[in-house]
Order: structure tokens, then C-alpha cells, then sequence
């Protein structure tokens, strides 16, 4: 009996998220939060217009978001338009994805999400509030390095029933080989608040539906460190409620871990031509942001210093993993943005095993490892400017 109630005891501390402290790192990083980049944001999104499927405004604020990635310094190999249609309707719609590999677990993912399609108007809080809090998560970790890789997913077709994520889960989570591994899905959509109110409190989503469940005590502890990362990095109040109608709706289907963020004062003006920054509360959405900066750098693992940040940035992001590796060798190029390179592995002797010219690469490619013996190596990718090497161990 003492046995199980000190395991009871234990899972109420994981599951309150007791043991989460305050990364004096982390709290630096969100402080670069700015209110400047929320509110003009969210003036440009508005006045993008009606960004329904086969319009031009949608395209346009797809050009505009990725033309904001780049602008942040994430590379064109490390953005992909996801291009996809549906039955009853011919129009082509696109998800947008900004990957950032990890450290240490390059092959597991945070996704942080958002739809940027809009039904009834602009749709400046549902979802241009969402979409301003990633863009500034994107901005402010893109140097900063994660030991869980991260995806910024702009989602179309949400306001069409989660078309964009539907396909998104469907084509690319289970079209990969091996399933593509989640660690969690975090969802912003609607967290603009209500001007005149007094927005002080984010709603927090577990997931607790029943088809499945498999995964329902593992979003509550998620969603339990979500509440706790927005009362440390942000000043806003924490309140738990249930996830329903967004895109992370796609993912729970697939039995992955999602949670997620949702004004608590509700907007009346959602889905009509009145959705508009005038009646939102632009210092509340940029606190959601401080909140989404804090949690998505405590989900993905960031660096708790700036130690190690400039071999970083200097080393362009560049990875090869595993480490030890096996059969295959993955060469991340991070953000460089010359997309031809040479590949050399080198022996203990200094003698060349593997040498490898690549044009018009992937943000990772891989390298047959077959036929080399067991032992350390030296991995260089050599650019018209670049070198870097990095050693690693074949198994």
C-alpha cells in the first residue's frame, strides 16, 4: 500500500508539472519577445483579405510566411510548400513546413502549429493570432540549438474541417518509412484576445477524447508542463480545458500527443468580416507568444546558456547522425544555403572511404554506410566556402 501511494504521489508531481523551474536562459530569449513584430504582423495578415481556398490572397500570405522564414535566416532547404487537394474542390491549397533538425534526436519532433486560411474575412485573430506567435518562436529559437528537432507548420484548409492537416498526417507523418516520430503537437489557433477585456488568462488543451485514448494521460502531463511554461515566462494565468475543432484534431486521430493554446475570452467576431486587429488585444497575443517562446524552448530542449551557441551558428546547424550510425549515414546541412557540396569520410589513417558529390540537396541526405568497418571516422562537408567536420563512430 505505501509503495503504490508513493507511486500515485510521484505521478501528481509529474502530472502538476512540479519540478519545472524557471531557465533564467529561457526567460532571456522570450524577453526578445516583441510587441513591434506582433502587432505589425498582424497588420500585414489583415490586410492580406479573405484567404479562402483558390483565392490569390491565399497564395499571397503563403508567399508572405515563407518570405518571413527567410527573412528569420531558415534556408530554402528547410522549408517545404506541402501541396494537396480534396474531393469537392479543385483548387490546389499548401501547407507550409519550417524544420529546424535537432542535436541530439534529429528524428523526433515538437510540431508547432497553426492554420493561416481565413472563412468569412481576414481572420486577423482566427488564425493571424496563432500565426504571429510562431512566426516569433521561429524568429527567436533560430540559432538557438534543440536537442528535439522542431516544426512550424502553417496549415491551409483548417476552416474546410482540417483539410491541410488531414493530408499532412496521412502523406507525410505515415508516408514516411519509419512513421515520422512525434513528441508532442502544440496548437495555436485563436489566442488573440477581446479588446476591452481583461485578458489575463490562456486556455491550456488536453486531449480527452476516447477515439483513442491511448494517449489521453500523456497529453494531460504535456499540457500540465504547457500550464506551468506560461505562468513562468509569461504573466498571463493558465486554465486546463479539453482539445476540439483544430488541426491538432488530425494528429490526435493518429494517436499522437497533442496540447494546445485558445483565448479565454472568446471573440464574437470569428468567421465574419469583422475579425479584425481592432477588436482584438494585440499585448494579450504577445504574451501568448512569450508563453509559446518558453514552452516550445522547454518541449524541444534548447541550450540552457549561451555556451555552445556560437560553434552553432558558426557550424551552420550542420549535423550527421546517428551517431553511432549503422547502415546509413544523414547529412543535415542546416542553414547553409549553397545546396552543392562534397561529402568525404575519412579513416583513423587518414585514408578517404567515402567521397561524395551532391547537387540540389535535401536539407538531409543520406549516405550508404554499407561495407565499412566498425570504428571512428571523420564526416567533412566541404562547400565553395565552408568546411566542417565532425567525428563520428560507425557500428
Amino acid at each position: 500500500m505505501k509503495n503504490l501511494l508513493l507511486s500515485f504521489f510521484f505521478l501528481l508531481l509529474v502530472t502538476k508539472g512540479f519540478g519545472q523551474e524557471y531557465i533564467p536562459y529561457y526567460g532571456s530569449i522570450v524577453e526578445q519577445c516583441s510587441q513591434a513584430n506582433i502587432t505589425n504582423n498582424l497588420t500585414a495578415y489583415e490586410a492580406l483579405g479573405l484567404k479562402r481556398r483558390g483565392t490569390v490572397s491565399l497564395q499571397n500570405t503563403l508567399d508572405w510566411l515563407k518570405n518571413k522564414y527567410l527573412e528569420f535566416g531558415y534556408t530554402a532547404n528547410q522549408i517545404v510548400e506541402d501541396s494537396y487537394t480534396y474531393t469537392g474542390s479543385t483548387a490546389v491549397c499548401k501547407n507550409l513546413i519550417v524544420t529546424k533538425v535537432g542535436t541530439v534526436y534529429p528524428n523526433t519532433y515538437v510540431i508547432v502549429c497553426g492554420h493561416y486560411d481565413s472563412i468569412g474575412g481576414s481572420g486577423t485573430n482566427d488564425n493571424g493570432s496563432g500565426l504571429v506567435s510562431i512566426l516569433e518562436t521561429a524568429r527567436l529559437l533560430q540559432n538557438i540549438p534543440t536537442e528535439y528537432s522542431i516544426k512550424f507548420i502553417n496549415f491551409s484548409g483548417e476552416e474546410d474541417g482540417l483539410k491541410g492537416s488531414q493530408h499532412y498526417v496521412s502523406a507525410i507523418v505515415n508516408g514516411t518509412t519509419p512513421k515520422m516520430d512525434i513528441r508532442l503537437v502544440l496548437n495555436l489557433d485563436e489566442v488573440g484576445g477581446v479588446a476591452g477585456l481583461t485578458n489575463n488568462t490562456i486556455t491550456c488543451e488536453r486531449d480527452t477524447n476516447n477515439s483513442p485514448s491511448t494517449n489521453n494521460a500523456q497529453s494531460s502531463i504535456m499540457t500540465n508542463q504547457l500550464m506551468t511554461c506560461v505562468e513562468l515566462y509569461s504573466p498571463l494565468n493558465a486554465q486546463l480545458s479539453y482539445a476540439y475543432a483544430s488541426d491538432y484534431m488530425s494528429f490526435q486521430s493518429n494517436n499522437e500527443i497533442i496540447t494546445g493554446l485558445f483565448e479565454t475570452n472568446e471573440t464574437t467576431h470569428k468567421h465574419t468580416n469583422t475579425d479584425l486587429l481592432i477588436y482584438m488585444d494585440p499585448v494579450y497575443n504577445y504574451n501568448v507568444a512569450k508563453a509559446t517562446i518558453g514552452a516550445t524552448m522547454h518541449f524541444a530542449v534548447a541550450a540552457t546558456s549561451a555556451l555552445g551557441n556560437d560553434q552553432f551558428q558558426n557550424e551552420n546547424q550542420v549535423s550527421f547522425f546517428p551517431s553511432p550510425a549503422k547502415d546509413v549515414l544523414n547529412i543535415n546541412i542546416g542553414s547553409i544555403i549553397d545546396t552543392d557540396y562534397s561529402f568525404s569520410l575519412i579513416d583513423l589513417q587518414g585514408k578517404i572511404v567515402i567521397n561524395k558529390h551532391v547537387e540540389n540537396a535535401h536539407l538531409i541526405e543520406t549516405v550508404s554506410l554499407d561495407g565499412l568497418s566498425k570504428g571512428m571516422y571523420l564526416a567533412v562537408l566541404q562547400t565553395s566556402n565552408k568546411r566542417i567536420a565532425k567525428k563520428i563512430i560507425v557500428e
